[in-house]
């Protein structure tokens, strides 16, 4: 299988095809649109590619501008591996790869895919990317919402002129109006399926779980093939991460912080209230503060916890019990 390493821009996409049989490669760059898609096909034919079903495509998830390129291809009927950026960069770093480039970057990803043979991406449900649309949507309008709000408080230590006080007084109703409207939106989508729905309120079995908490929690867990919750917790970036060597370095250990930050700060928020009324957190939680670790350690700890009772609900489809411990 053709190995088609491809490094992904806002407007462009650099490729390297590699053939694994004898090593060659070959370059290109097109336009990260639907016709540059099409022109990469076309190409991709001319160098004598049977078909897309012998082509793999490695590319990094960097933030929307690789979603078009993935699906696009997916549903051509190529392969398609969604691949971490810190893992690739570690691997460029084992081949001994000094220049960063686009066009290397593209040859870096070839090579870690006729190599390593990544797992294959598929794309989630038009639902869960609904979904997740309408999340990314409301926590932008909420970042909004409280800068505005920063601004207010500041300026009430002022004195602002009327009309600058009533603008921002304007702007604040209107994202909070926003911001409402988009969680009612969510809520009804998440009751307009039925598989959502269900597991929405396992989610919210879970003591300390909310509403807010369970969504972006089903659009996780919905969004990828996770086969384990140690897979969701490193996914997230709650898994600790030490820095030890012999006996003149030794830091605390510190959570790793990779993907998203606000589904982090919904849990962190969550597991805060679960140390008070979640049986299972609770119970971690004490134990880890008696062996002298530190708070934020055991709130660290709590968060995992929190995610592996989340995929556990969901996994055995039984909503939360205090005396059932969920199989990993």
């Amino acid at each position: 299988m053709y190995s088609l390493g491809i490094d992904v821009a806002k407007h462009k996409l650099d490729v390297c095809l590699l053939n694994p049989e004898n090593d060659q490669r070959r370059a290109k760059t097109v336009p990260n649109t639907p016709e540059g898609f099409t022109e990469l096909r076309d190409w991709l034919i001319r160098q004598t590619v049977p078909d897309l079903g012998q082509v793999h495509l490695i590319l990094e998830a960097t933030g929307v501008y690789h979603e078009a390129v993935a699906l696009w291809f997916f549903n051509a009927g190529a392969a398609v591996s969604v691949v971490n950026p810190a893992q690739t960069k570690a691997f460029g770093q084992g081949l001994a790869v000094r220049t960063k480039t686009d066009a290397r970057d593209s040859q870096v990803l070839a090579r870690y895919g006729a190599l390593v043979n990544p797992p294959r991406w598929h794309p989630p449900a038009p639902e869960i990317r609904e979904l997740n649309a309408l999340i990314a949507r409301l926590d932008a309008v909420e970042a909004d919402l409280r800068r505005e709000r920063n601004r207010q408080e500041k300026a009430e230590a002022v004195a602002l002129p009327t009309t600058v006080a009533e603008s921002l007084q304007q702007h604040i109703t209107f994202l909070e109006q926003e911001a409402t409207r988009l969680q009612t939106a969510i809520h009804d989508h998440v009751d307009q399926h039925p598989r959502l729905r269900q597991d929405r309120d396992l989610l919210q079995s879970i003591p300390a779980v909310g509403e807010k908490t369970a969504q972006r929690l089903l659009a996780v867990l919905h969004s990828r093939d996770f086969t384990g919750a140690d897979q969701v917790t490193a996914f997230l970036g709650l898994v600790p991460v030490e820095c030890q060597s012999g006996s003149s370095l030794h830091r605390r250990p510190r959570l790793s912080k990779a993907g998203a930050p606000r589904i982090r700060a919904a849990l962190y928020m969550a597991a805060v209230v679960a140390t008070r009324h979640n049986p299972h957190i609770q119970a971690l939680y004490q134990r880890l503060l008696a062996r002298g670790k530190a708070k934020m350690a055991a709130l660290g700890a709590a968060m995992r916890k929190l995610v592996q009772l989340a995929f556990g609900v969901l996994k055995h489809q039984q909503p939360y019990q205090a005396h059932w411990t969920p199989a990993p």
